[in-house]
């Protein structure tokens, strides 16, 4: 029994003495192993970020009347407005080609079901909640399926599938007096689409809350669903209008009257950059001044 003990207790210290190396080179490959799956985590989360450029021009014009950055990150999107009138801009000018985007921010957060509206320059904000957009909603569609205006009715919906034509990447959707053409691509995932959509659909409403005029949403809405629902992003919108008509006009709804198009240029992640003016945005929200919308929108006017 004793040498039976000894031959064990030797065999014990020998496998003792060849694992504690082994067991080094396992604890490393397991940190090595984990800091693969923490970098594809990141890779994972990374998959939730879009930026989207977006560019509105007038009139088959060249020079964008608005511009905007629109970063998506952490189940919120942030909107940079760089805004300005056509008599202001010409190709050359700086302001025409900078990426400032130095203007009104929109902080889009659906998770606390509101919109945070963010003037940089007079240090100011305010917020909408998503019941008063709803509301919104449902006013602008009684009012619009009882007026007496052909496109106004036919745009208050919400019966548009006859309406709608579709082919590879493109989809239309013609009423009367107005055509809307979109142009698409493929979205990362099917959660970025449902989140491009739920930005998109807020931020028609909120413009129709702000800048009351033109064609009622639901033409967009119903498109904007359509998008995705087949996975898709908007690469570039165009609506054309027939002056013909009772739409009233207010700011850039004006221009609706025409012809108004959009590009989008999509990427499918932020640089460091938009990581930097993220932080930025997130620190002037933290310093403005909380006011009513009414007192936000006529300060904006002065």
């Amino acid at each position: 029994m004793i040498f039976y003990t000894e031959s064990m207790v030797h065999v014990a210290i020998t496998r003792c003495h060849w694992s504690r190396p082994l067991l080094r080179i396992f604890c490393l490959l397991s940190t090595i192993l984990l800091s693969f799956g923490q970098a594809v985590c990141a890779s994972a989360k990374d998959t939730d970020t879009l930026r989207v450029e977006t560019k509105v021009f007038a009139d088959r014009k060249d020079v964008p009347i608005a511009r905007s950055l629109t970063l998506f990150s952490s189940k919120v999107a942030w909107d940079f407005l760089d805004a300005a009138t056509l008599d202001k801009k010409s190709p050359d000018s700086k302001s025409a080609n900078s990426e400032s985007f130095d203007g009104e921010i929109i902080l889009h957060d659906p998770t606390r079901e509101r919109v945070l509206l963010i003037d940089p320059l007079r240090k100011v904000k305010t917020s909408v909640d998503t019941i008063q957009i709803e509301r919104l909603r449902i006013s602008l569609s009684k009012w619009a399926r009882t007026s007496d205006d052909k496109l106004i009715c036919w745009a208050g919906g919400p019966h548009f599938d006859n309406s709608v034509h579709e082919s590879v990447n493109t989809i239309e959707l013609v009423g009367p007096r107005a055509q809307y053409r979109i142009e698409v691509t493929d979205a990362p995932t099917q959660k970025i689409a449902d989140q491009y959509r739920q930005f998109a659909d807020t931020a028609i409403l909120l413009r129709a809350l702000l800048h009351p005029g033109g064609i009622p949403p639901f033409p967009r809405l119903e498109l904007n669903k359509r998008i995705a629902s087949e996975i898709k992003l908007p690469t570039s919108v165009t609506l054309q209008i027939d002056p013909g008509g009772s739409l009233i006009t207010s700011g850039l709804s004006s221009v609706m009257q025409r012809h108004l198009h959009s590009t989008h240029r999509i990427h499918p992640g932020l640089r460091a950059d938009d990581l930097q003016r993220i932080a930025d945005a997130e620190a002037c929200m933290a310093i403005a001044e909380e006011v009513s919308l009414a007192a936000y929108t006529e300060t904006e006017t002065k």
